[in-house]
């Protein structure tokens, strides 16, 4: 069984920032996902170059994305794209705004 586009995000959705309770998807640091045979390819960016948890979050995609079934592979490539508010999904402006971020 292949993985489709659906499942990577669907896994992704519960792959939350390590700052605050919105997934990678909804604060825009996906930039690019694809799925070729059994190996899953996503890029990230990240809120600032000097992310202290670059590491984690990769890491957290990277297991995220081997539960997929039929992923049996992941690449992570660091995308270098300025990051901002604009990223941000209408869900992670919600959910920021009533944690007083936003």
């Amino acid at each position: 069984m292949s993985a489709t586009i659906q499942d990577l995000q669907a896994a992704l959705a519960g792959v939350h920032d390590p700052e605050y309770p919105v997934s990678v998807l909804d604060m825009g640091l996906v930039r690019g996902l694809a799925v070729e045979g059994d190996t899953a390819r996503v890029r990230l960016t990240y809120t600032s170059m000097g992310c202290p948890c670059k590491e984690m979050i990769a890491d957290d995609v990277r297991d995220a994305l081997l539960a997929v079934v039929g992923i049996e592979r992941v690449e992570v490539q660091e995308a270098f794209e300025p990051w901002t508010h604009r990223d941000l999904s209408g869900r992670a402006r919600r959910t920021l705004a009533k944690l007083g971020v936003a």
